[in-house]
């Protein structure tokens, strides 16, 4: 079991990162090019099916086991009016997932996969980052580890999602920590807040990084100053999956901003992730492209859970499909081949 009990043990376990089986991939791609089509002709789905061979070590990948893990935290900042809900949405929404009512439920059903929704101490809020870190050392280690550890080892493939009110501020305060740029670049409307709220929510973000200073630069204290137990868990899984080598699927503007520290730290530190969709808050495309992601999807969704993610896995299964499931030129006894 590997523990993440410090920040320099999380530093440790972010180092030397496993890499994915080039001849699978290889293997793969030779695949491809044997299968009754011209090369190429279905575009990024060939693509999807090298990326997972390499990632499950495998010519022939499999989605036999998805996991779709949803965070749930609370955020101190909140009191400023950083959300049109109240923080108590938070609890309500976990109860919502437990009893099956909300969009993730449905559309874990509707992708095959199996949700599990882990609520982070959200009775007790983080703390309010523009006066104080949001998070101790041993609360950020303890959410990293919860998140490193919900990461099967028999799974085929990790989604990520979340649900916290405020957390878009926190995701947008985290990605100009480890980005740079202000506050109004990087906040959304979130949860459907007006222009005074856009407003607080800029100023909020342009306080912390005004309260933290210099510290923000190393990007595990960027996460844990800034950001929240919900956002540590999405590290500590994605840090999970790469240490397992299980390829993994990123929702939204959130997740990615949780995720963003391990490409802060390692430039292929997301090698293994794909990003299921583009989401219409603001600046999520640009801080994909800060991670090096390309999206799968623009659907215009900004609901978070996990939802995006779960959309694109019937993405990946159409190109395990065509992967897996094709004939080759040989065994079709097509010309061309």
């Amino acid at each position: 079991m590997t523990e993440l009990s410090s920040l320099d043990a999380i530093r440790a376990a972010c180092r030397h990162l496993p890499e994915g089986d080039e001849g699978a991939a290889g293997a793969a791609t030779e695949r491809q090019n044997t299968l009754t089509k011209p090369p190429g002709s279905l575009g990024r789905l060939e693509e999807i099916a090298v990326f997972l061979a390499k990632w499950q070590g495998r010519e022939k990948p499999a989605l036999d086991r998805v996991d779709i893990l949803v965070f749930a935290g609370s955020h101190g900042v909140v009191a400023q009016g950083v959300s049109a809900f109240p923080a108590e949405v938070t609890h309500q929404m976990v109860a919502n997932f437990e009893a099956g009512g909300a969009a993730i439920n449905q559309l874990a059903k509707t992708s095959g996969a199996q949700l599990s929704v882990m609520a982070l101490d959200v009775e007790q809020p983080t703390g309010d980052f523009t006066r104080e870190p949001a998070m101790s050392e041993t609360e950020f280690a303890e959410a990293v580890q919860k998140g490193f550890d919900a990461v099967s080892d028999d799974a085929d493939l990790i989604c990520l999602g979340e649900m916290g009110i405020g957390n878009t501020t926190t995701a947008a305060a985290v990605a100009a920590a480890l980005f740079g740029g202000t506050g109004a670049e990087w906040v959304g409307r979130g949860t459907g807040v007006d222009e005074a709220g856009l407003k607080r929510k800029a100023e909020v973000v342009d306080a912390a990084l005004a309260f933290h200073g210099d510290a923000l630069a190393d990007p595990l204290e960027a996460l844990r100053l800034v950001g929240g137990r919900e956002l540590a868990a999405m590290f500590g899984a994605a840090l999970g999956a790469r240490r397992k080598r299980i390829p993994l699927l990123i929702d939204g503007f959130v997740s990615t901003a949780a995720v963003a520290p391990l490409a802060r730290i390692d430039p292929e530190g997301l090698a293994h992730a794909l990003a299921g969709h583009v989401s219409a808050e603001a600046a999520h495309g640009k801080l994909l492209s800060a991670t090096g992601l390309d999206p799968l999807l623009n659907l215009g969704m900004r609901l978070g859970e996990g939802s995006g993610a779960a959309v694109a896995i019937s993405i990946l299964r159409a190109a395990l499909a065509s992967h897996n499931g094709m004939a080759t030129f040989a065994e079709a006894g097509v010309s061309g081949g």
